[in-house]
């Protein structure tokens, strides 16, 4: 296994494999270096000694700047560089896009759903939404009558934990003499006891707005809620209504209708103050809602294109090799996923800062390079505006793990999209509409991200993550890949993908994107469960257009 790698040939820093000692010697280009301090894997150290206010470069670009000198073969951190990146926004000419070979999978297909305004979704659903946080209280009353006796309920290792934790204290037995290791491993089968097979799950969007905010907060909300429920992945919707909030179910009924005239779906709709007691009310949802399963249960899934997918690319609990192997793998992928007709969704623009030239350059049309940098200018300003900025998104974990600056965190966290031409750009939770790459406005932050491209249409997710996040989505099924193998083997039941070969060299970044790919064809299938579904990690925040990293 090879010791160090560099990205480009114009990069300064090498990158750390394993861990190197101190006074160890590299020998890169014809050169030797000498560490001048110990150097942990996922770390990068100089090739060169670099003065104060010297540009570091990583992928080729500017990735930060020298605040003291750094000594040759000297680690880089917070303390010795800062952020700094170039702030390009002209579309350059001279992008050419080399697709990969797709031949493989020109005759595949996915077992999908089709609705009737043409979209195909990968899972089928029903959704619960209330239109203010007054209804959550009812929201998890029927969450916890439905799911458990539909089938749809959570694991029972932990209530036979707690039953086998009160036998032994009734009995007077030492809690150290549960064997919590069996009552733990025994797994449940995923769809054991449902009620409706051809239900996916019964999924419930609790949020904090809907009143008490802004009306801007309010209708940024609403056109989120309405985005779910006219979700591919959602096949019946039922509504829990205070009755006096600001986003009124006539406006929810509305932004529906503007985003999707062809909208089609059964929709329940209760108003708590116009049904008497909150006991019927209750009851009439459980009622219409039982209907309502009872009518998509007979809908099946059927033959897809793979031009049909819509797949949104996310990173999470990066590391120093994210931008090394699972993103690159996972940005492979997407170029597979574009070359075949499909959609790809890349969003957090937080992450995207230092990386704008390159995505600029590759935008199809002058409309989309300007928009993409309206937005980014705009998101910018709103965190400054508070002392914040993008520069400070960069969490201690990532930092502890390598990624010392935002530059160097989005010059990795960008390969998740791969190298294809841009052909959209998206606000927060607007619909896609052009087959190919999207860029979509969201935070960093994992949520709020995911919920925003589940919003835009994404139908499964692939989700990236070198130091472990069980992060899923209520209506959109989330792929999670490890960038190494240590992580993978620490926490297996979260990850459903390992990229670490391609950090000790048992794979190639195409061989991965290749079988990420095959994955992701089958979990659209339903033939393989995400480990986030199986454990019902349905993550949900909307985002407050305020600063959020």
């Amino acid at each position: 296994m090879q010791k160090v790698l560099q990205i480009h040939p114009d990069d300064n820093v090498l990158i750390a494999l394993i861990d190197l000692v101190k006074d160890e010697i590299i020998e890169h280009q014809g050169r030797t270096i000498r560490l001048v301090k110990p150097v942990p894997a996922k770390h990068k150290f100089v090739t060169r000694e670099i003065p104060p206010g010297g540009a570091i470069l990583m992928y080729g670009v500017l990735a930060g700047e020298a605040v003291s000198p750094i000594a040759e073969g000297e680690i880089i951190t917070p303390k010795n560089i800062r952020h700094a990146s170039g702030e390009h926004y002209s579309r350059r000419p001279g992008y050419q896009w080399h697709p990969p070979d797709i031949s493989r999978w020109n005759d595949r297909s996915f077992m999908g759903y089709h609705r009737s305004d043409g979209r195909v979704g990968t899972m089928n659903y029903w959704l619960f939404i209330p239109t203010v946080f007054c209804e959550n209280r009812n929201l998890d009353t029927i969450r916890e009558a439905l799911n458990r006796e539909l089938g749809y309920g959570p694991s029972e290792q932990y209530h036979r934990e707690t039953r086998g934790l009160i036998d032994a204290w009734k009995q007077g037995n030492s809690l150290d003499s549960l064997d919590l290791d069996r009552l733990l491993a025994q797994e449940e089968t995923f769809e054991s006891g449902r009620i409706f097979p051809r239900v996916d799950g019964i999924k419930f969007l609790s949020h904090e707005g809907g009143c008490g905010c802004s009306y801007e907060d309010s209708e940024t909300l609403g056109k989120l809620l309405a985005a779910y429920a006219d979700h591919p992945n959602v096949a019946g919707v039922t509504v829990l209504s205070l009755g006096c909030q600001h986003l009124q179910t006539s406006i929810l009924k509305k932004q529906i209708r503007e985003r999707n005239p062809r909208f089609d779906k059964p929709m329940l709709v209760f108003e708590q103050q116009e049904s008497g007691t909150q006991t019927r009310m209750i009851g009439q949802a459980i009622l219409q809602t039982f209907a309502g399963l009872i009518e998509v249960n007979t809908q099946e899934r059927k033959p897809a294109p793979l031009s049909s997918l819509c797949v949104g690319v996310k990173c999470g609990g990066s590391d120093g090799f994210s931008g090394i192997s699972a993103n690159p793998a996972v940005g492979y992928a997407a170029d597979l996923i574009v070359a075949l007709g499909g959609s790809v969704l890349l969003a957090e623009f937080p992450e995207l800062y230092g990386a704008e030239q390159d995505l600029v350059d590759r935008c199809t049309r002058d409309e989309l390079a300007e928009k993409f940098t309206r937005l980014m200018k705009e998101y910018q300003a709103t965190a400054r505006a508070v002392g914040s900025g993008f520069e400070k998104n960069p969490s201690p974990g990532n930092i502890r793990d390598g990624l010392i600056t935002d530059a160097i965190k989005s010059l990795g966290a960008a390969k998740k999209g791969g190298t294809s031409p841009v052909t959209g750009v998206l606000d927060y939770a607007e619909p896609v509409r052009s087959p190919g790459l999207n860029l979509v406005c969201t935070p960093g932050n994992d949520v709020e991200a995911t919920t925003g491209q589940a919003a835009s249409g994404a139908t499964m997710i692939l989700f990236t993550t070198g130091l472990g996040t069980p992060t899923g989505n209520p209506v959109c099924p989330t792929i999670k890949l490890s960038t190494n193998h240590s992580m993978a083997a620490r926490m297996p039941d979260i990850i459903d993908l390992d990229c670490g070969g391609i950090i000790t060299g048992e794979q190639t970044i195409r061989q991965m994107g290749e079988e990420i790919l095959e994955y992701l064809i089958r979990a659209a299938s339903g033939e393989i469960i995400p480990r986030a579904v199986a454990h019902g990690q349905d993550d949900f925040i909307p985002w407050k257009r305020g600063v959020s990293l």
